[in-house]
């Protein structure tokens, strides 16, 4: 498919939506090879997406240096005793998904003097295996981040794979719209245009954009 398709299709949606423009794409370049990658570094895009700290660290300091103006996204979770080393590189932090790691940033913040900004993350589902504070305790969440003095840009969610997705797209929007945030961060490859009707900020895109990711089919 790839970046400008997907690009095009933004556009419409944000465009159906009444929207146009408000849309963030992160191409989530996890566990993709460095080639394709490159490519859409090369096409221009600047906004990327990486699940794993430790991934990140090994690939885009280079990029950083090669290529001007790169915003790098953590999507995925966060452990505590990773906490400084994704500070230090991420622009923004998707997954902030209980107090004890908001607390954590928190405090490396006054450490380094410097906070990407955060999004908190709901399991609107209620999934017991999935990572995000209950919908009924997002206000509580919200009030505590504001409260630690951590940037909260907004919200984020993964609908569970088994539900149709817009009535967590929905969910996420009545939250944060409630607690006076602006930034939803829901959407995936397979229905970010769902995602962009229903108001999301930032779309986290990966195999649409790079094709499977390596050790898939």
């Amino acid at each position: 498919m790839g970046l400008s398709e997907i690009n095009e299709r933004i556009a419409k949606a944000e465009q159906d939506a009444g929207r146009v423009g408000q849309t963030t794409l992160i191409a989530v370049s996890k566990v993709q090879p460095a080639e394709r990658v490159e490519a859409v570094l090369q096409e221009g895009h600047r906004v990327f997406g990486e699940n794993r700290v430790q991934e990140a660290q090994d690939k885009w300091p280079a990029w950083r240096e090669a290529y001007d103006g790169v915003e790098l996204h953590l999507l995925g979770p966060l452990q505590t005793n990773k906490a400084r080393p994704a500070m230090e590189l991420f622009d923004v932090i998707h997954s902030v998904d209980r107090p004890k790691i908001a607390r954590r940033i928190a405090s490396m913040a006054q450490e380094l003097g410097r906070c990407p900004g955060v999004f908190l993350q709901v399991n609107t589902g209620e999934e017991p295996q999935k990572a995000g504070v209950l919908p009924s305790e997002a206000d509580a969440f919200v009030a505590e981040a504001r409260a630690l003095e951590l940037p909260v840009l907004g919200l984020m969610c993964i609908p569970p794979v088994d539900e149709h997705p817009s009535m967590h797209f929905a969910l996420l929007a009545k939250l944060a719209a409630r607690n006076g945030l602006e930034g939803l961060s829901m959407g995936m490859s397979s229905d970010f245009e769902q995602a962009i009707a229903l108001g999301a900020t930032h779309v986290r895109v990966g195999s649409a954009i790079f094709g499977a990711r390596a050790g898939t089919a």
